[in-house]
């Protein structure tokens, strides 16, 4: 009898019972969306609107309880069946300093209105562009790229399209409204800071429609000279290649479509050479314009060199950076040279910046090639046919 009570003992453990409860705050409030979850199960639940949750567990089980903003709660159930649990609010987090547009608040007080972006998280992605490096974390802020070719800048809208003019942000960089982010190195940023409400942005007036983004950059540290360098190396591919046309089979389907339309062929000879169309009727594919304009493994490269140094009366910090972009389509390319001087002195301090921009765009001098890459093939444009090309 002894043995079989034993033996019923484990299982009575690890009985299973409906767990119910209450979550509230300090202020007997009831929390709604907290976490409660079965340590060390895959079991939980989520408070409702009036902070009650119910979960299966056993008699001896633990819950966790947690909630953004408040200290995480741990209960151990010991056989109750309803159980009511205050969370108490997170001080650390919520009393974290944020930068606003007046000066600093108190995180508690803006959670939601300002995003925060160190400049060591940006220059671990090594992007070119610090706007680039922002798409991923920033939310609220729409980032996109007006277009794909080496050296175009970025498109930003804080919490939507605001007016339908122009919905940039405003850009305050080191206290001085304007400027933009394209002409400064990601390497010296300090933070970015973005203002999404009008209560943290209203010092700036009507500039801050559309938001502010406030940048500070590194400054000089007193002490011995110090010299920094950062490079990165990169290739870009084509994710995915079209399936494209050869120039017999553009051949096949215009004549189905001009035999539908109009019930005849397509008139070859009117259009195409008679040395281009007696190629194509003996096999000739035609020129593959994708493989003739794509540009495989496109250089990707970023070089920035610091000198930071000073003293208790004054600090210097000078940067010279070089990024060098290839398109992965024709023979695009773009140049940044960008010298930054930051001299700052106990009542004074310059800030000089001097961005040099090169951009070369076969598209853009050839648009032969551009109408070649986008109409495969190009039997209508005869004349830029070369039949060495096969």
């Amino acid at each position: 009898m002894f043995l079989f009570l034993l033996c019923l003992f484990p299982l009575g453990a690890l009985a299973q019972s409906t767990v119910k409860g209450t979550v509230i705050d300090e202020a007997g409030e009831p929390i709604i969306g907290a976490t409660v979850q079965v340590q060390g199960a895959k079991t939980g639940a989520i408070t409702d609107f009036e902070g009650n949750f119910s979960v299966e567990a056993a008699s001896n089980a633990t819950l966790l309880i947690s909630y953004v903003g408040y200290v995480t709660e741990t209960v151990s159930v010991q056989g109750r069946n309803n159980i009511q649990v205050t969370l108490k609010e997170d001080a650390t987090s919520l009393n974290d300093v944020v930068v606003i547009g007046y000066g600093t608040m108190k995180k508690k007080l803006v959670t939601g209105a300002t995003v925060q972006v160190k400049g060591d998280d940006i220059a671990k992605l090594n992007t070119t562009n610090a706007l680039e490096a922002m798409q991923s974390s920033t939310p609220g802020v729409q980032i996109t790229q007006s277009s794909s070719q080496p050296g175009k800048g970025y498109k930003v809208y804080i919490r939507g399209i605001g007016t339908t003019g122009n919905s940039a942000p405003l850009y305050v960089i080191d206290g001085v409204a304007g400027g933009s982010l394209d002409d400064i190195n990601p390497a010296d940023i300090e933070s970015i800071d973005i203002l999404k409400d009008a209560a943290s942005a209203a010092i700036y007036g009507a500039r801050a429609a559309n938001g502010v983004i406030l940048v500070t950059t590194r400054q000089g540290k007193a002490g011995k000279i110090e010299i920094t360098y950062n490079g990165a190396f990169g290739w870009s591919n084509a994710y995915k290649r079209p399936q494209l046309l050869n120039a017999q089979q553009y051949m096949t389907i215009i004549d189905e479509y001009t035999f539908n339309t109009s019930g005849q062929k397509m008139d070859w000879a009117g259009y195409v050479p008679a040395d281009i169309l007696a190629k194509v009727n003996s096999g000739w594919e035609g020129t593959d314009w994708w493989k003739a304009f794509e540009n495989k493994n496109a250089l990707q490269q970023n070089h920035s060199v610091t000198l930071t140094g000073g003293n208790d009366m004054s600090k210097f910090a000078m940067s010279y950076t070089y990024t060098g972009n290839e398109g992965i389509m024709g023979a695009d390319q773009a140049t940044i040279r960008i010298l930054t001087v930051l001299l700052s002195m106990v009542r004074a301090g310059i800030h000089l910046c001097s961005a040099i921009r090169g951009r070369t765009s076969f598209m853009a001098v050839s648009t032969l090639w551009l109408r070649a890459a986008i109409s495969t093939p190009m039997l209508l444009l005869s004349p830029s046919f070369s039949p060495s090309r096969v």
